[in-house]
């Protein structure tokens, strides 16, 4: 698969995208992260999306994922700012729709993703945390570049216990 060229663009998450959270709110996609969320929850998420997504001082965006050229949009993906072993750090998460998995279009988004986050500048390291049962998410990471810093317990969705592989970018220069 990493022979084949996916091009993708991100487009800033909008309130026209509350569709596209609910197409992958699907329990195919969220059987690693607890299961579907209820619409209150979808509401709040978008609601978070959208404020994130016109945020302006680098602490995250939001995404649609767009395939090039057919402007088919196929997923969502982001950055968000959190601590992690006390230190401030992007966050990176995405979700690609089932017809559209396994032709490398999470791989370009993350790598996408990985130069906004740069871009932004506030924080030296960019995070994901999947499931250690995600084989796919995490051969994501390895093949956008990160580096495997091993099995963590993490709770997402809060009170939802999980055991995750803790995958590290290095975005270089940017200041902490």
């Amino acid at each position: 698969m990493d022979d084949v060229r996916i091009e993708v663009r991100l487009e800033p998450w909008s309130e026209e995208d509350a569709g596209l959270l609910r197409a992958l709110n699907a329990p195919e996609l969220m059987g690693h992260l607890g299961g579907p969320e209820t619409e209150e929850q979808l509401d709040r998420r978008h609601e978070r999306y959208v404020r994130l997504s016109t945020d302006s001082t680098g602490v995250g965006r939001m995404f649609r994922i767009v395939l090039v050229p057919e402007r088919v949009v196929v997923g969502s993906i982001g950055y968000w700012q959190q601590t992690w072993d006390g230190e401030p750090v992007y966050e990176t998460g995405w979700a690609v729709l089932p017809g559209f998995q396994g032709r490398g279009v999470a791989k370009a988004a993350t790598r996408a993703v990985i130069l906004e986050a740069q871009a932004a500048g506030l924080h030296r390291h960019l995070h994901a945390f999947p499931s250690a049962d995600n084989a796919a998410s995490n051969a994501v990471c390895r093949r956008a570049g990160f580096e495997r810093r091993g099995e963590r317990d993490f709770e997402y969705p809060p009170g939802n216990p999980m055991r995750c592989v803790d995958w590290r970018f290095d975005l270089g220069g940017a200041v902490a």
